[in-house]
């Protein structure tokens, strides 16, 4: 499995929430149907500003490859390019492997592992000895 890291930074004259809410609108129900391995989105909150990062999982850069072409072709991936690409100043892409301690290891994720954000919060709970 492997994951990748997309960062954008944003215009700082664009509004956040006009990215945010036309990339969720126009190109995150694109992006979910065809790549599948929807990680997370988030937005900083400390360091450099204006800026996004996501997450995708695939099983291999084969896959990865497949998957953005089949992306790349779509109509509704197209019209949210043409909406967002101008609100985008630069982007990094970077490709990660887990280590053999990561709680993501496999394609589909189990959060199996105790005391991971896959089950925050849940010790102490009924049944849980902790």
């Amino acid at each position: 499995m492997i994951v990748e890291m997309r960062t954008y930074d944003i215009n700082p004259g664009i509004p956040m929430a006009e990215f945010l809410a036309n990339y969720e609108r126009l190109g995150l129900p694109a992006q979910k149907r065809i790549l599948e391995g929807f990680l997370g989105y988030f937005t900083t909150e400390f360091g450099t500003q204006n800026q996004v990062r996501h997450f995708w999982a695939f099983t291999d850069l084969n896959d990865r490859a497949a998957r953005r072409a089949a992306l790349a072709a779509d109509p509704e991936w197209q019209a949210c390019i043409d909406v967002v690409r101008p609100m985008i100043v630069r982007w990094d892409n970077t490709i990660m492997t887990p280590t053999s301690f990561s709680p993501i290891r496999e394609l589909p994720i189990a959060p199996v592992d105790e005391l991971t954000a896959f089950n925050f919060g849940l010790a102490g709970q009924a049944g849980d000895p902790a």
